[in-house]
């Protein structure tokens, strides 16, 4: 039986170059970013912020504190993901629509909130932590939504965090934790690279 998902795990691969002619649609960069949030979060935090970088100044900016990396002046679109700090201020409303939607019961989104309110205010990393792992979630969840669309992406780690922040006018909350280059493939990517055999990285306990 064919396995839709299966196959857009093992056909993804990260991008370096991609057909500068062709541009995304913003009904196309809403729809990625829609399906971003599907992703978990922990407490159902949502706390993430992503930014569409397109405009021809705005790749410029994003390309000087990316170290030069030239894909992402040639991708489609280049998203900023951030991970937010102090996710439990905005927990309630995050969680509201849950509990009218008939999905959560008042006492268990009371639970909820106390904890994270109990856990999270001054505890600075683990705040931090929560952004990332979000952010991260957010990211993978984009890039197949991207590899289910027939487009590429790219994931970029390498960038100046502060010059990104300075750029971008990020608030103090708003942490920036991975590039995501995303369009349409050129010619000269390599596919997907082999990985290390199982037995070097699972085990069973």
């Amino acid at each position: 039986m064919h396995n839709p998902v299966k196959s857009l795990i093992e056909s993804r691969v990260s991008t370096n170059h991609y057909d500068t002619s062709r541009h995304l649609s913003d009904d196309q960069i809403a729809e990625l970013v829609r399906l971003a949030t599907r992703a978990p979060s922990a407490y159902n935090f949502q706390n993430w912020k992503f930014i569409a970088v397109r405009s021809p100044d705005a790749k410029a900016r994003l390309k000087a504190v990316s170290y030069g990396q030239q894909k992402v002046e040639d991708a489609s679109v280049t998203f900023i993901i951030c991970g937010t700090l102090a996710a439990h201020e905005g927990l309630p409303h995050a969680l509201q629509p849950s509990v009218d939607a008939g999905i959560m019961e008042q006492s268990v989104f009371d639970g909820w909130v106390s904890m994270a309110k109990a856990s999270h205010p001054g505890n600075l990393q683990l705040q931090r932590d929560e952004a990332f792992r979000s952010a991260s979630l957010a990211a993978m969840t984009l890039m197949f939504a991207a590899q289910g669309m027939g487009l590429s992406t790219g994931p970029v780690g390498g960038f100046d965090a502060p010059g990104v922040a300075r750029e971008f006018g990020l608030a103090a909350t708003e942490v920036p934790v991975m590039l995501v280059t995303t369009g349409y493939p050129a010619p000269g990517n390599w596919p997907q690279k082999p990985r290390r055999p199982l037995d070097e990285v699972f085990e069973f306990a």
